[in-house]
């Protein structure tokens, strides 16, 4: 038995992608509250360009995302050394 394909308006899934960027929210919850299937929802967020992006939506690279990722160890490590050295 064949399901009848739903159609979604561009401004319902435009307000699904803004839910995702919400702080705490994840696509599988999102996707359960809205009756959409996950994987949908991810269709929605990479056609918006959502994946990916930091902070107020800068997409970065790769290559920079493992430099921020080596600079940010080499931080902490230094404020581990800088808590073990202080009184």
């Amino acid at each position: 038995m064949a399901r009848e394909r739903r159609l979604f308006s561009e401004e319902f899934k435009r307000e699904a992608v803004k839910l995702v960027g919400q702080p705490g929210a994840s696509k599988a919850g999102i996707a359960r509250d809205l009756g959409v299937a996950a994987n949908l929802l991810g269709c929605w967020c990479r056609e918006a360009n959502v994946d990916g992006q930091v902070g107020g939506g800068e997409k970065v690279s790769g290559q920079e995302y493992e430099r921020m990722r080596r600079e940010l160890a080499k931080v902490k490590t230094e404020r581990d050394i800088l808590k073990i050295a202080s009184p």
